[in-house]
């Protein structure tokens, strides 16, 4: 182990922290002003950097998006030959530059104030041309930067995107942004899946193990081999149980040579717990984990349609 990598990798830490905590206290009235600006227009949430802070606008552009504040972003080269066209009046637009002086940022003022944009500056320079310019300044300054030679964009870079985080959030709490909302913007994930989903959509409807009460155990372990569900479902008097691989092993231990000679009652789990097929699977989910099972019955009013299964 190389204790001096350590350090140094530490050090990095430390720094780009202390800096966070600077940026943190510098917030103001400009930033209140810039969400309510946001949350009042009708527009998007344009941003735009070049280099490095283009870099880190991509990702402040997509958590925007994906937190309820439309945006994208726009490459400030591209803006000046033609992608002006997609800037409307309403939209908010963001412009990063640590400097406040990146030329082909700060030659987008006129046209922005000419169509009426808000703009919003994040700079790392009050006094510059772009800060001057905004409506609202994101102050996004540090002493030193992470880096030994003071000149890779380290503590800065952290800065702005922390900055962005912090619109986000805060935009996301003034708009009661709930995790239903997030997984809209996300269907392909697990949350998407857990929220938007119906147990009709992944509950197993065909080939159901169902066997009844007065099976004998070889006849419950085929149906559970050919439902390859884990489990059989026992229909009982007009109600439902269920007996599942578990059951089977505790019956061995618990009828040892004789469990042959057993009914599915004599080990089932009566009254399943059930859940309908419009149910979200967040809530299925939830269900599950509350009574430490793995299988939920799906019954459309008293027909059971289904198994639900992690």
């Amino acid at each position: 182990m190389n204790l001096e990598y350590l350090e140094t990798a530490r050090q990095v830490f430390v720094k780009e922290a202390e800096s966070l905590l600077e940026v943190s206290r510098k917030l103001d009235n400009d930033l209140s002003a810039a969400i309510d600006a946001i949350l009042q227009t009708p527009g998007r949430v344009i941003v735009c950097g070049m280099g490095k802070s283009g870099i880190v606008g991509r990702k402040i552009a997509a958590t925007l998006a994906s937190t309820g504040s439309p945006s994208f972003f726009m490459h400030p080269g591209e803006a000046y030959h033609g992608d002006l066209g997609m800037v409307t009046p309403h939209d908010i637009f963001l412009a990063i530059s640590n400097s406040g002086e990146t030329e082909e940022v700060v030659k987008l003022i006129p046209y922005l104030k000419d169509n009426g944009n808000y703009l919003v500056g994040m700079t790392g320079n009050r006094s510059s041309t772009l800060a001057r310019a905004s409506h609202s300044h994101l102050d996004i300054g540090v002493i030193e930067e992470a880096c030994p030679l003071q000149l890779a964009p380290t503590s800065s870079t952290t800065a702005t995107l922390a900055m962005g985080d912090a619109l986000a959030v805060t935009l996301m709490k003034a708009r009661d942004f709930q995790p239903e909302n997030f997984a809209r913007f996300h269907p392909g994930g697990s949350l998407g899946r857990r929220l938007l989903s119906r147990v009709e959509h992944e509950m197993r409807s065909e080939n159901l193990p169902v066997v009844k009460a007065e099976s004998e155990v070889l006849d419950v372990i085929q149906a559970m081999s050919r439902g390859q569900l884990g489990m059989a479902i026992v229909q009982h008097n007009g109600s439902w149980g269920v007996i599942t691989d578990g059951d089977i092993r505790r019956a061995i231990e618990k009828y040892g040579e004789y469990v042959f000679s057993r009914k599915a009652y004599d080990f089932m789990t009566p009254q399943a717990s059930r859940i309908a097929p419009t149910a979200r699977v967040e809530d299925a989910l939830v269900m599950m984990e509350s009574r430490k099972i793995n299988a939920l019955l799906v019954f459309d009013n008293d027909r059971l349609v289904g198994v639900f299964k992690k």
